[in-house]
């Protein structure tokens, strides 16, 4: 309660204060970014705090209401002209050369800040200012291809909303039902692995007794879920999505699950992106589950592989015959899971080439190429199973040819596997993937002799 009412206090003194600001300033047919600069400048100079926050209000409105193009121009002129004071920076280096100490080189430390570092900081003081600063941001990513110059400023804004954003100041909630209707609606728009087509297939996933949604959220944003991940209780570890989405399924008695499934994870913020807490969530719902059914022992994961078509189709040296490169061909055909014989004959070269695909398979930079793969094993978990036609949804046989895979997470490795892929780049796999990659190099082996 006092927090709503210093929150509408400040709200009330921020509304009057723009009503002051805008009937000294001249109305302007098109919003542009030069007078969005000079308040900038001016909410930097000034001190009061009440003034302060009117000012920045103004400021987040008055950019709410540029056009792209002004958007970019402003976001050059905080490039340009909002760095570090040379000055200051010039005589605090000169200082710690005469005197390396711990004062001088705060003072350095300090002086080379860039000043619109401050200039968010005062925006952030706004009401609802949080929130407007990462759609800033998310405008701000839309522009950095083409733009490289805007990159400084990218980097700025990403430290400070990554201090803001840290796992200390974020809430758990779980999503059921009962949850207000406007962040139901926001689980249906941001949900970005598995469509939910509507309010009945949104109550199947949160409502049975075997089911269950958690989600991240930020004081400064208690209505926005920042991150939200779907569970499914099972008996087993699932092979296939459909099952686990079926509009008539068959529920698992609570007392009978002992497999906790994250079958979908979602980041709902564009302008979070780069921000991680997706591994603080996963580990944090586990202990979730842990407490509340002690007889789980099982954590996976049932996860899409989003670039192995891709990979297939951009990577002319892979270890394919003629034949296999024409066998492919046929993944361009509608429904040709649904003909057992390419079905068949698919299986014998993609199964084997997604055991590659993770286990030997790197981008140009050395990395893992799925960006899935990336976040769970970077998180600890073992890739532990390849499942074959495990999405027959447009989407997976678009993008993965059906593929899923299984990330097992078994806490008391968690640590051990993100440590050989964090220092090595080892993928920590069970041992039927790894028999998959072992028996593709026999037949490529057999290939290359016959």
């Amino acid at each position: 309660m006092a927090n709503a009412f210093f929150s509408d206090l400040l709200a009330t003194i921020s509304e009057r204060g723009r009503t002051l600001l805008r009937r000294g300033a001249p109305s302007d047919d098109k919003p542009d970014a030069s007078g969005l600069i000079e308040l900038c400048e001016a909410l930097l100079s000034g001190r009061g705090e009440a003034s302060g926050t009117a000012m920045a209000r103004e400021v987040l409105d008055r950019y709410h209401d540029l056009d792209t193009a002004e958007r970019r121009i402003f976001f050059e002129a905080l490039v340009r002209d909002f760095g570090p004071d040379k000055e200051r920076v010039a005589k605090a280096i000169e200082a710690w050369r005469e005197n390396p100490g711990d004062g001088n080189g705060g003072e350095l430390h300090f002086a080379s800040e860039p000043r619109r570092q401050e200039l968010i900081r005062r925006l952030n003081r706004a009401p609802g200012g949080t929130g407007d600063l990462v759609a800033m941001r998310a405008d701000l990513v839309s522009l950095l291809n083409g733009h490289k110059g805007l990159a400084a400023l990218d980097r700025d804004v990403v430290h400070l909303l990554s201090s803001w954003f840290n796992r200390g100041f974020l809430v758990l909630r779980r999503i059921d039902w009962s949850t207000p209707a406007n962040i139901l609606e926001q689980i249906i728009r941001y949900e970005a692995v598995h469509e939910i087509h509507d309010w009945d297939d949104l109550r199947r996933r949160l409502d049975p007794v075997d089911r269950r949604c958690y989600a991240f959220f930020h004081p400064a944003m208690a209505d926005a879920p920042l991150i939200f991940v779907e569970v499914a209780l099972t008996e087993q570890i699932p092979s296939a999505i459909a099952p686990l989405l079926a509009v008539e399924r068959e529920l698992v008695p609570i007392e009978r699950a002992r497999t906790a499934v994250f079958y979908s994870i979602s980041n709902t913020q564009r302008g979070l992106g780069g921000i991680t807490f997706g591994n603080f969530l996963i580990k944090q719902v586990v202990e979730e589950l842990r407490r509340e059914l002690p007889k789980l022992d099982t954590f996976v994961t049932l996860s899409p592989v989003p670039t192995f078509r891709q990979w297939l189709k951009q990577d002319s040296d892979l270890p394919l015959s003629e034949d296999d490169r024409e066998a492919l061909k046929q993944l361009d055909e509608a429904d040709w899971h649904a003909n057992p014989d390419v079905e068949a004959e698919l299986r014998v070269v993609l199964e084997p080439l997604a055991a590659y695909y993770f286990l030997r398979a790197r981008n140009p930079k050395g990395r893992v190429i799925d960006p899935v793969a990336r976040f769970h094993l970077g998180n600890g978990a073992r890739l532990e199973r390849i499942n074959w036609l495990g999405d027959l949804s447009p989407k997976g046989l678009r993008e993965s040819a059906g593929i899923m895979v299984n990330y097992l997470y078994r806490l008391d490795d968690i640590e051990k596997n993100h440590e050989a892929f964090a220092n090595d780049g080892e993928v920590v796999a069970s041992s039927a993937v790894k028999k998959l990659l072992k028996n593709e190099g026999r037949r490529l082996l057999d290939m290359r002799l016959s």
